[in-house]
């Protein structure tokens, strides 16, 4: 029996990276999985993949930052699998400039994906996070559970060419203090990971190379200077980045029912103090 049997997962951005993994970890656990990505190949790619375990999944395509999204996604939760037990806000991309170069397109997208978008799809779950709660207080079992918002060691530390990305992910520390303290009486724990170096299809390529992804029309670029990578190995005093899976391992230990009494908290996953 897994640890997590029966629970109800949404993971935005799952289709790929780090989401995927954390789809598939707490898959792996017994958790049912409403899973999303931008596109619908990745994320069918993904419901696929926790079938293929044993597992169960729905997909939930499209743009968190889109208006319509958020009960879209509740939606689809309670449609299949008829309640909600966690929900990993993580879907995200970085859009980076100095200041003087970043538009205001820049900086609402990141915005937008980052802050509002979580904030949009808790919004939503309320009415069912509050029917749940009210249930199990009628029946006079005390359920725990689980909101992981996915932060950055850019809010933590703050990161030249990143006022876009390190102002939304500080935001999503403060939504996550601020939402433990509402939902605590519904039994909610509310609590963020803030990932450093994780190697990713955005960090594993070569800054220099012009790769990038197409976020709804915008050819953004990605990948590192291989030269901060190796800096970064030398001072990271594990000696390497993190690996999707071990970024989604941090979000498990949230999920877990061992966590039932953390609350408000920020970890950072970063090999490294910060």
């Amino acid at each position: 029996m897994g640890t997590l049997d029966g629970k109800v997962a949404l993971v935005t951005g799952s289709g790929r990276g780090i989401g995927q993994a954390i789809a598939l970890k707490l898959a792996s656990q017994g958790a049912r999985i409403v899973v999303n990505d931008l596109d619908a190949d990745p994320a069918q790619e993904t419901v696929e993949l926790v079938k293929k375990s044993g597992g169960q999944a729905v997909a939930c395509a499209g743009n968190v930052s889109a208006p319509d999204f958020a009960e879209r996604y509740i939606k689809t939760a309670m449609d299949h699998f008829k309640g909600i037990d966690i929900i990993v806000n993580n879907a995200g991309f970085t859009w980076d400039d100095v200041i003087q170069r970043m538009t205001d397109e820049q900086w609402h997208a990141i915005i937008d994906c980052h802050m509002t978008a979580p904030f949009r799809i808790l919004r939503a779950a309320y009415p069912v996070i509050k029917a749940q709660a009210l249930a199990d207080q009628e029946n006079g079992v005390e359920v725990f559970r689980k909101v992981v918002n996915v932060s950055s060691t850019s809010a933590l530390n703050g990161n030249a060419g990143q006022m876009n990305y390190s102002s939304a992910k500080a935001g999503v520390i403060g939504m996550t203090r601020a939402l433990s303290r509402e939902w605590g009486r519904f039994k909610v724990n509310v609590n963020a990971v803030a990932f450093g170096l994780i190697h990713t299809r955005m960090t594993n390529a070569d800054a220099h190379s012009g790769a990038s992804i197409n976020i709804e029309g915008r050819d953004i670029r990605v990948g590192l200077n291989p030269d901060l990578l190796k800096s970064h190995a030398q001072r990271n005093p594990i000696g390497r980045g993190g690996t999707p899976e071990e970024a989604a391992g941090a979000v498990y230990l949230f999920c877990l029912p061992e966590s039932n009494y953390i609350t408000g908290q920020v970890v950072a996953v970063a090999g490294a103090p910060q």
